[in-house]
């Protein structure tokens, strides 16, 4: 293995990457000026993304001055936790279009449920906020071609929630795929498994023991969702209800196609076809899948087979880089493994000596999140770039929604990215 992949000098090689990999800077506060933050949603990404901005030094260059949730228990969570953290006391709001009108917030985190993504950001935008917005961009392709025009003429800071492209290990694959460690790559194997006991069926999330149409704002989280009756289970466990939610196509497999993206150089898919059901846990009326398959065909000769299943968590979460002279393999963010080809013995001697290489990294994870965040303060600062734009997000989103279409009407679904439409072949 050359002296330019050894690991002393990974950390300081990846930084570069990120920094050449991310669009142009635009100044947007003053460096030496306090951001004033606000949180809408403060359940428990939005509790979790608040720790990271803390934990991860935050806290020098910014100050959380408002929360927002539409339950009141996480509302008082979130105030608690900027109490703890930040040690002062955040203003509350319970409706997000308030907190919005507060003229001392410079950016808004949106950690709220997917549905509601398209019309928070939207009036941060013409509230003139930056904003930080959770994966996936929006509920549905045509939300998020409108949220990209509408971000990228207000000329304010977006970064979108896909923190893979802040790892340093993802960052590392993509050097070395640059520099043709595995040389051509035609297909990537990317997988996320999980399981859980039949008393904790996935993604039924604890409901609150307090929780009532008194301290949960009903209408507020519907949104522009189809009225219903007020059920807990729906705002608590949003993610196996079509009305909020993609599933597993939009939930999970947006990082990994995203992050395939990143570090193979890839946009959008000309086609997806995806297949699966609700294969293990069909005690309940989730409607979304638990079991789930996609096949992307990129331009230039280029494939990604994901797949994931709630039933067995042996093989975990990772994506297979594989090239023809050898593999990079990433197993739950935290572990990179390269592996040269051996051609049954005859390799040649340039493909054998670049040797076996193991990354262990633990908790790195928690460290992608802190320097996604870090980035985006940063660049609000005119520091740096974001690493994950709001066009780059919808390209995410695109291939998460294309699966959701194909698996709902049964069929290949064709993307055109000049027309900006798909179809179903």
């Amino acid at each position: 293995m050359p002296d330019d992949f050894s690991r002393r000098s990974f950390l300081k090689r990846s930084t570069a990457v990120a920094v050449a990999a991310a669009p142009a800077m635009v100044p947007a506060l003053g460096a030496n000026d306090k951001i004033h933050l606000a949180w809408i949603g403060s359940g428990s990404r939005g509790y979790y993304l608040m720790e990271r901005m803390y934990k991860g030094g935050g806290n020098a260059v910014a100050e959380v001055t408002a929360v927002c949730d539409t339950y009141t228990g996480n509302l008082q969570k979130g105030k608690d936790r900027v109490q703890t953290l930040g040690g002062n006391t955040p203003k509350t709001y319970e409706n997000y279009h308030d907190l919005l009108a507060d003229s001392g917030v410079d950016a808004v985190f949106i950690a709220a449920p997917e549905h509601l993504h398209y019309p928070m950001f939207m009036a941060a935008i013409k509230a003139g906020k930056h904003i930080y917005c959770e994966k996936p961009l929006a509920h549905t392709i045509e939300q998020g071609e409108e949220m990209v025009k509408a971000a990228e003429a207000s000329g304010k800071v977006v970064q979108v929630g896909t923190q893979n492209r802040s790892n340093s290990l993802y960052i590392k694959a993509k050097e070395m795929i640059a520099q043709g460690m595995i040389g051509d790559i035609h297909y990537v194997r990317a997988f996320w498994y999980r399981n859980s006991l039949d008393t904790d069926p996935a993604w039924r999330y604890a409901i609150p023991a307090d929780a009532s149409p008194d301290n949960t704002d009903w209408q507020k989280f519907l949104g522009p969702a189809p009225e219903r009756p007020f059920d807990k289970q729906r705002y608590y466990q949003w993610r196996l209800y079509w009305d909020y939610s993609g599933g597993i196509s939009t939930d999970l497999l947006v990082h990994q196609t995203d992050i395939t993206n990143f570090v193979c150089g890839k946009r959008v898919p000309n086609t997806c076809t995806a297949s699966g059901g609700i294969y293990r846990w069909t005690g309940d009326d989730r409607e979304v899948p638990d079991t789930f398959s996609a096949l992307y065909e990129y331009p230039d000769r280029f494939h990604i087979n994901y797949s994931s299943y709630f039933g067995n968590d042996h093989y975990g979460y990772g994506e297979n880089f594989m090239g023809n002279e050898g593999t990079i393999e990433v197993l739950n963010r935290d572990t990179l493994h390269f592996y040269p080809e051996t051609y049954r013995g005859k390799a040649p001697a340039r493909i054998a000596d670049r040797g076996l290489m193991t990354i262990n990294l633990p908790h790195n994870d928690n460290l992608a999140v802190e320097a996604h965040i870090r980035n985006f303060l940063e660049a609000i600062q005119g520091k740096a770039q974001v690493i994950a734009p709001p066009r780059v997000g919808q390209e995410a989103a695109i291939s998460g929604h294309l699966a959701t279409l194909s698996y709902r009407n049964n069929k290949k679904v064709v993307w055109n990215n000049e027309t900006r439409k798909y179809s179903f072949d």
